[in-house]
C-alpha cells in the first residue's frame, strides 16, 4: 500500500495499530501521519523490532485494512 492510500485511511490505520500494538501511545502514532516509513522507525523503536521485522508488522497491519 502506497503512501497516498495509507493517508487516506490513517483513521482506521491508527484504530488497527492501537488493537494490536497497546505499548505504542496516541500521540507515538498520531506522529506517523500516515507516513510508512515514519510507521516502521516507530516500530523498530518502541517496539524492538528489527527492520525486517517492522516492514512484515506493517505489511500485515495493512493487509487487514
Amino acid at each position: 500500500m502506497d503512501n497516498d492510500r495509507i493517508e487516506g485511511k490513517w483513521t482506521e490505520i491508527k484504530g488497527r495499530i492501537r488493537e494490536s500494538y497497546g505499548d505504542l501511545t496516541d500521540d507515538e502514532v498520531e506522529q506517523a501521519k500516515g507516513d510508512r516509513e515514519q510507521l516502521e522507525g516507530l516500530f523498530q523503536q518502541r517496539l524492538g523490532k528489527t527492520k525486517d521485522e517492522a516492514r512484515k508488522a506493517v505489511d500485515d497491519l495493512l493487509e487487514k485494512v
